[in-house]
């Protein structure tokens, strides 16, 4: 696991969009793809149902790894799964 801080941007994006803590953390710990956006600054996403009735949701969380200890900057989730590679 690593070591991780979430900035408040983030932590209210969470809140908002209803995003667990432990969605979070699953993502960061074993994301399913990863894509550099630009030097230091990463996306990472995994598919993860939610909801009632459960429905399939892409996370994407965006990590600033330039910082010394890695920074949240925003996470999200997204039913246009396609759109971002997340299908197979």
């Amino acid at each position: 696991m690593i070591k991780y801080v979430i900035t408040e941007h983030a932590l209210f994006q969470m809140q908002r969009r209803g995003i667990s803590e432990s969605d979070l953390r699953s993502v960061i710990e074993k994301p399913e793809r990863t894509e550099e956006v630009r030097p230091g600054r990463m996306v990472l996403q995994s598919k993860i149902a939610s909801g009632k009735p459960q429905k399939t949701y892409l996370v994407r969380v965006i990590i600033d790894f330039q910082k010394p200890i890695p920074e949240v900057v925003t996470v999200y989730r997204t039913s246009k799964i396609d759109k971002y590679g997340g299908r197979e």
